[in-house]
């Protein structure tokens, strides 16, 4: 079965299948690059706990960076956010994102209920 939570014409904000949860891509609110990370980090734990999960369930995270210069700052908040032993397998690349004012997004999968 699939299961789509807060279902609109362009996109689900959640899918669950099989005991899986997919995550829309979260951009967050703010000036910097920590800023938006935390934001965005922030919107992503929401979502989990909506889809039955949590961090600590986390299986892939895909971020992308407006600028590959931001890697360290961004990293400097995902690593404080990222439980100790419970890290997802990661991709990080720079893309072009939606708006010119967005400079992190994060697209996470983790297992869920």
């Amino acid at each position: 079965m699939i299961e789509r939570i807060e279902t609109g014409q362009r996109m689900s904000k959640i899918v669950k299948h099989n005991g899986v949860a997919y995550l829309c891509g979260q951009v967050g609110d703010g000036d910097s690059v920590t800023a938006q990370t935390q934001d965005c980090l922030a919107r992503v734990d929401a979502l989990l706990e909506q889809a039955g999960s949590s961090r600590d369930r986390m299986l892939q995270a895909i971020v992308w960076l407006a600028d590959m210069n931001d890697f360290a700052e961004m990293n400097a908040v995902w690593d404080a956010w990222v439980p100790a032993g419970h890290a997802p397998a990661r991709a990080c690349g720079e893309a072009k994102l939606a708006h010119p004012d967005l400079k992190v997004e994060v697209i996470v999968t983790a297992a869920c209920d």
